[in-house]
């Protein structure tokens, strides 16, 4: 158990360096870039805020709430599972079971779905907050389960996937693969339709799996490792994979973002960019956190750039989310920021938590839901 704790410290130590942009050959870190007064186009007004026990943490957990119907699901580190009124902010039910969680919520078909340190995968009545069945996968669940009625499916941070019964918790099948040797903490969370189980993994590939057995259909290479040090070599899939339209978005750290043929896996587009964050869709356009702290627009036709904002450099963005014609994105300060999806300028701003937004922001509708990291949910609309 040492190692395993010692590998996690490393691993964070290189996250922690990767967002501030040091390097070997400067003596000096940058800071974070300050921010700037813009002209206020759009302004976020706050619907209703509610406190989820500790939130985040201490140890760089991505706890991500879920929304299923009207209901929004969000969990802290140490065990609080809310179930709020998406419109109004009204708790549903809140339960506490003294385990800590690390892998944020999934949701569907009436399941709550999370994961622990100690490789415990908790199942839960949606409805009631009743807890259906406990599995143990045997190693750190850092991201949500995925769902599709009859299959759960885990990802594990030692890049195994595992496919449990969806009633009963039991095994189905599991899918091992070798991690690398030095990787970012976490792992972005499993893709599932009714026929495949896709993940991103720390060798920078993508996996699909049949959803049935864990039988590989496709494996293709995103990123591939490059560089004299182990650091330099990590090429992680942790910003999560976003599907849409039959096509797999996905991005890499110290690697390339690319557009993947769901079915086959055959790379349709592919471009530089190195992001722990993740990607974004619509409207044509793929938008990316990049770990720099850059935000670029790509056109997914041509992979041509149509514009980049780095006056956000070095502030550990969160994941871009997609939010009526704007990109909404959060930072270490804990300021969302909304920027055009037209040309990446500031067109409005507003504060949430202190300690910062590390989860991605959640959008349904005219809202946007935002977790910061003392545990500060809020819903927001636009004005």
């Amino acid at each position: 158990m040492p190692d395993v704790i010692g590998w996690k410290h490393v691993a964070l130590l290189a996250l922690a360096l990767a967002v501030v942009g040091c390097s070997s050959n400067s003596k000096k870190e940058l800071p974070p870039a300050e921010l700037h007064d813009f002209k206020e186009e759009v302004s976020l007004k706050k619907v209703w805020s509610r406190s989820i026990g500790d939130g985040q943490g201490k140890t760089y957990n991505m706890l991500v709430p879920a929304i299923e119907n009207n209901t929004i699901y969000a969990a802290d580190v140490t065990g609080v599972v809310m179930a709020i009124d998406r419109m109004n902010g009204n708790v549903e039910w809140k339960k506490d079971f003294d385990r800590p969680i690390s892998g944020a919520i999934g949701a569907g078909y009436g399941l709550l779905t999370f994961g622990t340190l100690r490789g415990d995968v908790v199942a839960l009545d949606s409805a009631t907050g009743e807890k259906k069945w406990i599995a143990n996968v045997k190693a750190e669940v850092l991201a949500p389960p995925a769902n599709n009625g009859d299959v759960v499916v885990v990802q594990t941070q030692d890049d195994r996937v595992v496919g449990l019964d969806a009633s009963t918790g039991e095994q189905r099948w599991v899918y091992d693969s070798t991690p690398a040797v030095l990787t970012l903490r976490g792992t972005g969370a499993p893709l599932v339709t009714n026929r495949l189980a896709i993940a991103g993994l720390s060798s920078g590939k993508v996996v699909a799996l049949d959803i049935s057995t864990g039988t590989p259909i496709w494996e293709t290479r995103v990123a591939i490792p490059q560089g004299r040090s182990e650091l330099d070599r990590v090429v992680d899939i942790d910003g999560g994979l976003l599907l849409s339209g039959g096509v797999l978005y996905v991005a890499s750290y110290q690697g390339k973002m690319a557009g993947l043929d769901v079915d086959s896996g055959r790379t349709l587009w592919e471009r530089d960019a190195s992001s722990y964050a993740g990607v974004a869709q619509g409207f044509g356009s793929v938008y990316i956190a990049e770990a720099s702290g850059t935000v670029e627009g790509v056109d997914e036709r041509s992979t041509t750039g149509l514009w980049s904002n780095d006056q956000l450099a070095r502030r550990q963005l969160s994941a871009p989310e997609v939010y009526s014609s704007y990109i909404a994105v959060g930072d270490f300060e804990g300021y969302l920021h909304l920027l055009s999806q037209v040309d990446g300028r500031f067109v409005g701003r507003t504060r949430v938590d202190s300690d910062g937004l590390r989860a991605r922001p959640l959008v349904d509708g005219d809202m946007i839901y935002v977790y910061g990291n003392s545990g500060k949910l809020e819903a927001l609309t636009a004005k």
